[in-house]
């Protein structure tokens, strides 16, 4: 691993990390820096990576304009049984950006050349500032101004996260001049934006068999909602075999759930259209608005480089776990899928699933097929005693760290299939939520 465009290591953190992190925000591209690898690549480690985690992420915050906050990822891992932080930095949407220190000026703005930092020409800067985007959905004012977060405050208090009476400010829900904005509007508890999930009978969209349409409320809520719905009609195909069972359903379940994320966040909200979701008997088509932002190349895009259009929600979305880190998207999805799987034209962004058998014949098949429980589910409820447990503790249970897949590929179908409950039914989302076996999940234990 060498230095490069897009890399950069440092043995440890500098005065010359903001310079490194501006670079980067202003590339097309984004990068990744290394702290705690020498410039030959070998790791040295760096001691207390929690702490320092933290210091960066603050220094970040406090010292580079405009906000970069949903802009960059901080991650602990291990190379050579030496702890190293990777600072994940994608492209910005509001170029320049500059150390607030030294302002916009060749001091302060920086641009990424080979595997260098170097300063912004005075002439770059300012064509920059003249074409920086002034209507990003953080700028624009909320068409209302009274504003209630109630389903906001659940899913952030769902996950032990609290939010404290700055929350809006914290989380970037207001203008400069202090107004409520658009993303302040996406993730109140009611605004106008209707989201619809469409199942059609064929191949196109002559006969329509079924709409439903969630909205009307908190994009968080939305986003939770579509995704429980297709996780639903994502159904599982069983074929026995003589010598094997194999199961197998509609969707790739990881790359189902990205794609799902991908339109949420990457939609241009400014046009106030929503993304769509249709299903038809041979494929699950997810349609957002707002093509491939001005200088990311498609290559780029498949690499998993990318420019954040929305970085508010970005950041709200990492922060409730419903993203896992920058960049990591689209590398899942052309992991299960080809690249042909997603059109751009001029003003959308479609993605195209397709199923591996038809939707009809899945339906028609037999109903046992919503009773038949996965090898995943199987695993839970065998490797669970008579008591109630936390999420976390489930998840210590399987072994499974990646929240997203613990719920879509064990708690969500076990809640399903009635093999466990919920110790506080009426608050789904509640942070003392438990879950225990029923008495069905007891007999299917012994099964």
């Amino acid at each position: 691993m060498t230095e490069n465009k897009h890399t950069e290591f440092k043995q440890k953190v500098t005065p010359e990390l903001e310079k490194e992190v501006v670079a980067f925000l202003n590339s097309n591209e984004g990068g990744v820096i290394y702290i705690g690898i020498d410039k030959n690549g070998i790791p040295v480690g760096v001691n207390n990576a929690d702490q320092e985690q933290l210091l960066i992420k603050d220094r970040l915050k406090t010292n580079i304009l405009p906000s970069c906050l949903g802009l960059f990822d901080l991650i602990i891992e291990k190379k050579d049984n030496k702890e190293i932080i990777k600072i994940i930095v994608a492209g910005g949407y509001e170029k320049p950006y500059y150390i607030k220190k030294y302002g916009l000026s060749e001091k302060g703005a920086f641009i990424r050349i080979g595997s260098s930092a170097e300063p912004m020409p005075t002439r770059q800067i300012e064509q920059l500032f003249s074409k920086r985007i002034r209507n990003s959905i953080g700028n624009m004012k909320s068409p209302k101004q009274t504003l209630q977060f109630q389903q906001l405050h659940i899913y952030y208090q769902s996950i032990g996260k609290a939010l404290n009476e700055q929350f809006a400010r914290n989380l970037e829900l207001v203008t400069e001049e202090g107004d409520y904005n658009y993303v302040a509007y996406l993730m109140n508890d009611i605004n106008n934006i209707s989201v619809k999930v469409a199942r059609y009978q064929g191949l196109n969209r002559v006969e329509l068999e079924e709409s439903n349409e969630y909205g009307y409320e908190s994009l968080i809520k939305a986003t939770h909602q579509v995704l429980d719905k297709l996780n639903l009609e994502n159904r599982t195909l069983t074929k026995i075999t003589p010598k094997q069972r194999k199961e197998q359903r509609l969707w790739n379940a990881i790359a189902l759930r990205e794609a799902v994320i991908n339109a949420f966040v990457h939609n241009d909200y400014t046009k106030e259209v929503a993304p769509k979701f249709e299903i038809f008997d041979d494929r699950l088509e997810i349609t957002s608005y707002g093509s491939l932002p001005e200088g990311l190349s498609k290559d780029e895009f498949f690499e998993g480089y990318s420019i954040i259009r929305n970085k508010e929600l970005m950041r709200i979305f990492k922060d409730l776990d419903l993203v896992e880190q920058l960049g990591s998207g689209i590398p899942r999805i052309i992991q299960a899928y080809a690249q042909d799987c997603f059109h751009f034209s001029e003003n959308f962004l479609r993605v195209t699933l397709p199923s591996t058998e038809s939707v009809t014949r899945i339906e028609q098949d037999t109903e046992q097929d919503t009773e038949q429980v996965t090898e995943q589910v199987r695993f839970l409820i065998s490797s669970m005693a008579d008591k109630k447990y936390s999420s976390a503790e489930l998840m210590e249970l399987v072994g499974i760290k990646h929240r997203p897949t613990f719920l879509y590929n064990y708690l969500q179908p076990a809640l399903k299939s009635g093999l466990i409950a919920l110790s506080i039914p009426d608050k789904p989302t509640s942070r003392n939520q438990k879950y225990y076996l029923t008495e069905k999940g007891k007999q299917n234990q012994k099964a």
